[in-house]
């Protein structure tokens, strides 16, 4: 219901504000920040939008969006102003009213909250219920602060938002048995997680003396694959110490984790740029909480805004138990701006400091795949490998890019170990299938084991072209062309642009006799860019027809194979 809500809000705002009409004489201005802006180049919008700002003041495009994009850069001194504007002159925004009121939090103007509630400036009734009830205690009232997470409790769709909140209200005054007694509350569906209320609950029963009981709720929640934080948490716990309470402890902590929550409910509901509006105002209130600043750069890396991301990873501190994710998007955002060796060399660093967690050696057997340089790579796989617990579910993935780079370097008998070894802990997973069963058919071994791996693949994943490729190549080489057809011509309509798929789609068309559709094809498939090798056999067999070419290669021509003469 939270996210039907804010996703309704949100798609009417972004409609409303992209409806207003040009009254900036500044054009140039308005037409580049609005072009930074849809590019999502906050640093230039910005700019560009304050200065259309200086000669039209009061145009509500240029407000609205000069405010969202100081917000996106984390410039909140400036996005603050321009929304205190928006209200001023009686323009209805919602991102605005979040500003203002995550202004009102950060100074604790609590009583700016209830006036601007009173005024109409609402964000949404979730996050307008809990700031109430959060101010209410920040003016040093608990008894009304308590009655108002009761209402948001007492609100449908709310009930674990409200309950949650109650218990971060309750232990930060120190009554751990009420706020354990918000967590083990009855309430539809169950409570419901997420990381800081799961620490939460552990942090109140272990101040309670209930330790054996935390272990519980821990392994309920995380399960038993812990990072270093949750580790050093679980590992307190079993010492037997009364770890303090630290989740949640101020109302201005408290407002940070209901944007960070609405944040993580919208997420997949609205566009990222909207989305970053809650994490940000999360991170301004709350600048240690690592998991919304880890969300705010994963926001900022989807939306190709690397150097922004890029800051974000490294504003978490190296004694921070999450520094090894952040690290580990940084390098993920330096690959996807091709600074490869960059991140290679962040990896490289990650896994000096933290060599005893295998995701590091993953990650740097990817980029390392991804650079071309697999002798490498599958050392790094085979320590992660080493690392891995045998029933962690991510295993079978190490396994398998091992087997690609031993692919690439030609070691096929350990490759397919690997790739085999993949499957023994993924059975019938298509990715696995698919490269395992391709590669044999491309070395014209166990050809009918192949058909049946490409089959059961194309099963699971009917709308993945190159599975389908897969499959309809290996009844090519089995000399079933005319059950191949449909299959590659199904893998054609999915990877139209692929120039491989567009060549076996050229070479079973020749082999039952379309040769004009076939010359049609491989003349697509040289306009894909192959590789240099396949692009001169295709020219070849644009020049002298495929059956040459086999004979060329030793291979028996196909219009004699099949006995068309």
């Amino acid at each position: 219901m939270l996210k039907r809500l804010l996703s309704a809000v949100a798609v009417s705002c972004l409609l409303s504000s992209g409806s207003a009409v040009l009254a900036d004489p500044n054009a140039g201005a308005y037409l580049a920040g609005r072009q930074a802006v849809h590019d999502h180049d906050y640093g230039s919008g910005a700019r560009y939008l304050t200065e259309g700002l200086l000669s039209d003041p009061s145009n509500p495009y240029l407000l609205d969006r000069a405010m969202t994009s100081y917000v996106a850069l984390g410039q909140m001194d400036q996005a603050i102003s321009i929304a205190q504007a928006i209200v001023d002159q009686g323009f209805n925004s919602q991102v605005a009213h979040l500003v203002l009121q995550m202004a009102d939090v950060k100074s604790e103007n609590w009583d700016g909250v209830f006036q601007a509630l009173e005024k109409g400036r609402t964000v949404s009734p979730l996050i307008d219920g809990v700031a109430q009830a959060w101010a209410h205690l920040g003016n040093g009232d608990m008894t009304k602060a308590s009655a108002g997470f009761d209402r948001v409790i007492e609100t449908e769709g709310m009930v674990v938002y409200g309950v949650t909140h109650k218990a971060y209200a309750l232990a930060s005054v120190g009554d751990f048995e009420g706020a354990e007694a918000m967590f083990s509350m009855r309430i539809p569906g169950g409570m419901r997680y997420n990381r800081q209320s799961g620490i939460a609950h552990a942090q109140i029963l272990s101040q309670l003396g209930r330790n054996e009981d935390a272990l519980v709720i821990l392994e309920g929640v995380f399960g038993a694959q812990l990072d270093p934080g949750l580790a050093q948490l679980r590992d307190q716990l079993q010492a037997g110490e009364a770890v303090a309470y630290s989740a949640v402890t101020t109302p201005e902590q408290g407002m940070a984790e209901i944007y960070h929550i609405t944040a993580g409910a919208i997420q997949n509901d609205v566009p990222d740029a909207y989305t970053l509006m809650y994490a940000r105002a999360a991170n301004y209130l709350w600048p240690d909480n690592t998991v919304a600043t880890l969300m705010t750069a994963g926001l900022l890396e989807k939306l190709g805004q690397y150097d922004l991301s890029n800051a974000a990873y490294t504003s978490v501190p190296r004694d921070d138990p999450a520094f090894h994710a952040a690290e580990l998007g940084r390098a993920d955002v330096l690959r996807s701006g091709g600074r490869v060796e960059a991140a290679i060399e962040v990896l490289d660093a990650l896994a000096r400091s933290h060599p005893d967690l295998p995701q590091v050696f993953t990650n740097q057997g990817d980029t390392l795949r991804q650079a071309g340089r697999y002798e490498e790579a599958g050392r790094a796989y085979t320590r992660a490998i080493e690392l891995y617990a045998d029933d962690d579910p991510t295993k079978w993935f190490a396994y398998y890019t091992r087997g690609i780079c031993e692919h690439k370097t030609d070691n096929w008998p350990a490759a397919e170990a690997d790739f085999r070894a993949a499957l023994s802990l993924q059975p019938n997973h298509p990715q696995i299938l698919n490269y395992l069963g391709y590669s044999l058919v491309e070395r014209g071994e166990k050809l009918d084991e192949a058909l049946s791996m490409l089959e059961t693949a194309a099963a699971a994943r009917p709308d993945h072209g190159a599975i389908i490729d897969s499959l309809g190549w290996v009844l090519f080489q089995l000399g079933r062309y005319d059950e191949a057809v449909g299959l590659l011509e199904s893998a054609a309509e999915l990877e139209p642009v692929d120039s491989v798929v567009n060549d076996h789609l050229g070479d079973v068309y020749w082999a039952v006799g379309r040769e004009i559709e076939a010359k049609f094809q491989w003349n697509r498939a040289l306009s894909f860019d192959p590789k240099e090798t396949e692009a001169l056999r295709i020219r070849d067999k644009l020049e002298r027809g495929l059956d040459l070419v086999r004979l060329d290669e030793g291979l028996a021509p196909i219009r004699v194979a099949s006995g068309d003469h």
